[in-house]
């Protein structure tokens, strides 16, 4: 009648041996994770660090047109007399 129709799905054969790791394996995949870590630590504080040389710019270049704003503004008084 409905010869499509889904089939049982099939189970893996029942492995009795014990799973070998191998050594070597392992301490790479630690190795991995760790330079992931250490990737992850450095992006971050990176991140914090170019915030901080951000607003550190921004405030000198901020101070600095203060600065001058005053001064031009002070030789336009002395020049014109204001």
């Amino acid at each position: 009648m409905l010869s499509c129709m889904a089939q049982p799905a099939r189970r893996p054969e029942q492995v009795d041996e014990a799973l070998e790791l191998d050594p070597a394996a392992v301490q790479r995949a630690y190795q991995l994770h760790r330079a992931r870590r250490r990737a992850h630590r450095n992006k971050r504080r990176e991140t914090k660090r170019a915030k901080l040389r951000f607003w550190l710019v921004l405030f000198a270049l901020v101070a600095a047109s203060v600065y001058l704003s005053i001064v031009i503004w002070h030789q336009v008084q002395r020049t014109f007399g204001l």
